[in-house]
């Protein structure tokens, strides 16, 4: 069977295969060397001007991250990838390698609290920053200014699930010719694709739902191949000896990933390439469980409201329902007045009180007493983020012992 046939988890399952492995092992090894010998000069000089293929320093990846980055571009239906040590690695790559003094950038304003800091530290530097209410796509483009050089967007809003205007805002970049950069870690490869919807670089945060276990810290970027990099001023010169389709992907691994350091380390690329094969399945039963339990919090007196784009009364369902093949596994509620958001998480037994998401347990966390702390009162109300508001990532446990669990921590 052709690969470019094959279905998502058949083709992650024997990627690794594609070229021959060593001992006939049915996973790429670790490869832990740093540093890689050439019996020809020449042959190294073209590896570090990029002209030839190749590993020059363990810095800007290994056999092992290459092997995890030709899975990701798989699942993307990318054009290449490039892996970092966190997620927050992979996004810091993109404003410091491609933009320059000056430029401006749109975001959402309900972006994950580490990366809304991050954009407020750019802005600092020099770089203007316009947060938007980017389930609006007409809200984003009145942002756009002859400055702006790229939109940066999540899927699925992390912790209140407000759904971007995906589609439409992808419209507005390919029509401006602006770097459309979706975040895809909330929804999964398996869940939505950012290039049906026209985004030029896509990111995840491998740590979550790719990886799944919560055993590694990783990120990637991965290029869809629909933005045009002729048309983007900040390209330097010496990274357009490769065509075209390349230079934004070769300024990120040499700017972004060289320069700065976030390397991915073999063992990590190992567990998430590992922790991939699963992607699919692992979905399905996470993305069940969330619907159920969301239905069942929704009719709980203990409970004020629950955000979770799978419930008709969430202002994004039929968005939701038309861009993904499920709607996630992260749900967020309030307690009802005169509900401790604290005692009742200390009454769970099967849920973890945990900062992580897209593992395959269920945890939960007090939002704006912890991720959201930093951000202050007022942010947090503009962000929609009440006191009471508790973050669920749903697992894979049986959903009988989850809503059981949640049940009795409400009594």
């Amino acid at each position: 069977m052709n690969d470019s046939k094959r279905g998502f988890t058949t083709a992650i399952l024997h990627s690794d295969r594609g070229a021959p492995i060593e001992h006939g092992a049915l996973h790429k090894p670790l490869h832990l060397s740093i540093a890689y010998g050439y019996r020809d000069a020449r042959d190294l000089a073209a590896v570090f001007q990029g002209r030839a293929a190749g590993y020059s320093y363990g810095r800007q990846g290994n056999p092992t991250s290459a092997a995890l980055e030709t899975k990701i571009t798989a699942m993307e239906g990318g054009t290449g990838t490039v892996t970092f040590a966190t997620g927050m690695a992979a996004i810091g790559a993109i404003v410091m390698a491609l933009l320059k003094a000056g430029d401006h950038v749109v975001s959402s304003q309900y972006v994950f609290g580490n990366t809304a800091s991050l954009l407020l530290t750019l802005e600092a530097h020099g770089h203007p920053v316009s947060f938007v209410d980017a389930t609006d796509a007409a809200k984003v483009e009145a942002a756009l200014t002859p400055a702006t050089r790229l939109v940066f967007v999540e899927t699925i809003a992390n912790p209140r699930v407000q759904v971007a205007d995906l589609a439409r805002i992808g419209e507005v970049c390919r029509a401006r010719g602006i770097l459309y950069v979706v975040d895809n870690t909330m929804t999964s490869p398996w869940l939505f694709k950012p290039k049906d919807v026209h985004a030029g670089l896509i990111v995840n945060a491998l740590t979550k739902y790719i990886g799944g276990h919560g055993n590694a810290l990783a990120g990637a970027i991965t290029d869809t191949g629909l933005f045009d990099w002729t048309r983007f001023a900040n390209i330097a010169e010496n990274y357009k000896t490769q065509p075209p389709r390349n230079w934004g992907l070769q300024q990120l691994r040499k700017k972004g990933l060289r320069d700065f350091g976030g390397t991915l380390a073999p063992e990590q690329a190992h567990h998430i390439a590992v922790g991939a094969e699963t992607l699919a399945l692992r979905m399905e039963r996470i993305c069940s469980n969330a619907l159920a339990l969301s239905k069942w919090l929704a009719e709980q007196p203990q409970v004020r409201a629950v955000y979770y784009p799978g419930l008709a009364s969430h202002p994004q369902h039929a968005l939701a329902r038309s861009l993904f093949r499920h709607y996630g596994g992260l749900l967020s509620f309030e307690l009802a007045d005169g509900h401790d958001p604290f005692e009742f998480l200390n009454r769970l037994k099967v849920v973890v009180l945990s900062s992580n998401l897209g593992d395959n347990r269920t945890l939960a966390i007090p939002v704006a007493h912890t991720i959201f702390y930093e951000m202050g009162a007022q942010r947090r109300a503009a962000m929609g983020i009440a006191d009471s508001l508790i973050r669920i990532s749903v697992g894979i446990e049986d959903e009988t012992d989850l809503v059981e669990d949640f049940r009795q921590a409400l009594a």
